[in-house]
C-alpha cells in the first residue's frame, strides 16, 4: 500500500485541520464502496462472509486488526439478529459513527433485498415448477473450502496456549453436537468465563475510563417491541401485524439466517399457510447462492405472504418484513457498541474477550463441518474443496472468483 493510500485510510495522520476531514471523508467513502463490494460478491452465510470481511476490511485495507474483528463477530454472535450485518455496521460506527453505520446497513442490504423482492413479483407471472437450481450444486463445497480455510486463519491468530486450544475444540465439537441457535452464545459467555479467571495474571492494571452507558437505543429496540406488537393488535392492518411478527424473530434468534429457517416455516408454511413448501425451499435455495445477508429471505417470505392483497400487499410484506428482520440487531449492537471500547479496558473483561476469540474460532470451525455434512463425500466434492482452500491460502485470488467459478462450472456441468 503506497503512502497516499495510507493517507487516506488513516494510517499516518490525522490532523485537527479541513484537509484532515477531507482525508477522513475519502477514507469513509472508500469504506462505503468496499461495502458494495461486499455486498455483490459475499456468499454463504455468517462465516463465509467474515471470511471476506477480513480479506477485504483487515487483510488489504487495514481498517482494523483480525482481533478486532474477531471481537466484534463474537459480539455480534451473543446477541440477537444478523450476526455478519451487525458485524459490517458495527466496523462501520467504529469508523465514522452511526451515520456511516446506517448508510452501510443499507448499502449491504439493498442488492439482495433488491433481488429478493424482485424474484416475490415474478413468481406471479412465471411457473414455478421450470424453475431449476441444478447449476448451484457446486457452490457447497467451494464455501466449506472458503470456510475452513477462514477457520485455520482465525485459530492461527486466537490460540495462545492448551486453554485456548481447548476451549477451541471444545466449542467447535459441542456446536456440532448440538445445533441449537442458543448454543453459540453460551459457548462465547463460557469460553469468555473461562479466560477471564486469570485476569490478573495475564493483564496489568491500568487507568480506567468511566463507564458511559446511553441507553436510547436500548429503550428504542424495546419501544418498538411493544408499539408494534399493540398497533398490530388493535388496528390488524397486514403490514402491522406482519412487521410485528419478523421484528419478533429478528430480536429472539441467535446464530445467523440458517436459523430463520425452522422458525419461519411454522409460521408461514405450517401454521399461517401463506406459502407453499416448494415456494419457501425455492427462496432459500436462492439465498444460499445470492450474496449478501441471509436474512433478505425474510423479504420473499414476507412478499409472498402479501399476495392476497395484490401487487401493493407484495411491496408492503416486502418492506415490512425488511424492516422487521433487520432493525432490532441494529438498534442492539448500535446500544452495546457505544461503551464496548471502555467496557473492554478492563481487565477481566479483556482477558475473557481471549476466551471468546478461542470459541468463536471453534465454531467457524464446526460451520465447515455443518456445510460439509449434507454433502455427498464423492472424490469431485472432496477435490472442490480441497482446491478452494489451497487456492485461498497461498494465492490472492478473491473469494467471489471461486463462487462464480464454481456457477460456471455447475452450468456447463447442467449442460
Amino acid at each position: 500500500m503506497n503512502v497516499a493510500a495510507k493517507l487516506i485510510l488513516g494510517h499516518y495522520w490525522h490532523p485537527p485541520t479541513a484537509a484532515g476531514e477531507q482525508l477522513r471523508g475519502l477514507r469513509r467513502l472508500l469504506f462505503l464502496q468496499d461495502c458494495g463490494y461486499l455486498a455483490i460478491t459475499s456468499v454463504g452465510g455468517p462465516q463465509s462472509h467474515l471470511a471476506m470481511f477480513r480479506r477485504l476490511l483487515v487483510e488489504k485495507r487495514s481498517y482494523l486488526q483480525t482481533e478486532e474483528l474477531l471481537e466484534l463477530n463474537a459480539l455480534c454472535q451473543m446477541l440477537p439478529g444478523p450476526t455478519s450485518t451487525q458485524t459490517l455496521t458495527a466496523v462501520a460506527f467504529r469508523l465514522g459513527g452511526a451515520k456511516l453505520a446506517y448508510l452501510t446497513l443499507a448499502i449491504w442490504i439493498l442488492p439482495s433485498v433488491l433481488v429478493m423482492a424482485g424474484i416475490t413479483f415474478g413468481l406471479q407471472f412465471i411457473e414455478k415448477q421450470y424453475v431449476n437450481l441444478q447449476f448451484t450444486c457446486f457452490i457447497q463445497p467451494v464455501v466449506v473450502g472458503l470456510v475452513a480455510q477462514a477457520a485455520v486463519s482465525f485459530a492461527l491468530r486466537t490460540v495462545n496456549g492448551s486453554l485456548d486450544a481447548g476451549l477451541l475444540i471444545g466449542a467447535m465439537i459441542i456446536s456440532y453436537l448440538f445445533p441449537s441457535p442458543y448454543v453459540a452464545p453460551v459457548l462465547l459467555l463460557c469460553g469468555g468465563v473461562l479466560t477471564a479467571i486469570r485476569f490478573r495474571r495475564r493483564h496489568p492494571k491500568v487507568q480506567k475510563e468511566q463507564l458511559k452507558i446511553q441507553w436510547a437505543n436500548f429503550i428504542l429496540w424495546i419501544g418498538v417491541f411493544l408499539a408494534a406488537a399493540i398497533a398490530g393488535r388493535i388496528t390488524h392492518y397486514f403490514p402491522v401485524i406482519l412487521f410485528e411478527n419478523f421484528y419478533r424473530n429478528g430480536s429472539l434468534i441467535f446464530g445467523g439466517g440458517q436459523m430463520l429457517v425452522p422458525l419461519l416455516y411454522n409460521e408461514f408454511v405450517t401454521f399461517k399457510q401463506v406459502l407453499s413448501q416448494e415456494e419457501f425451499l425455492f427462496g432459500y435455495a436462492i439465498t444460499q447462492v445470492l450474496p449478501g445477508p441471509i436474512f433478505a429471505f425474510c423479504t420473499y417470505v414476507g412478499g409472498l405472504a402479501g399476495r392476497p392483497y395484490g401487487l401493493t400487499g407484495i411491496a408492503l410484506g416486502a418492506g415490512a418484513a425488511t424492516l422487521g428482520i433487520f432493525l432490532p440487531g441494529t438498534f442492539l449492537i448500535f446500544f452495546i457498541i457505544r461503551f464496548w471500547a471502555q467496557l473492554k479496558q478492563y481487565r477481566v473483561v479483556k482477558a475473557g474477550l481471549e476466551g471468546i476469540n478461542a470459541a468463536s474460532a471453534g465454531l467457524v470451525f464446526c460451520a465447515a463441518l455443518q456445510l460439509f455434512k449434507p454433502l455427498p463425500a464423492d472424490t469431485l466434492n472432496v477435490l472442490l474443496i480441497g482446491l478452494s482452500f489451497a487456492i485461498l491460502q497461498f494465492t490472492k485470488i478473491a473469494p467471489w472468483m471461486l463462487v462464480l467459478a464454481a456457477i460456471l462450472l455447475g452450468i456447463l456441468w447442467q449442460l
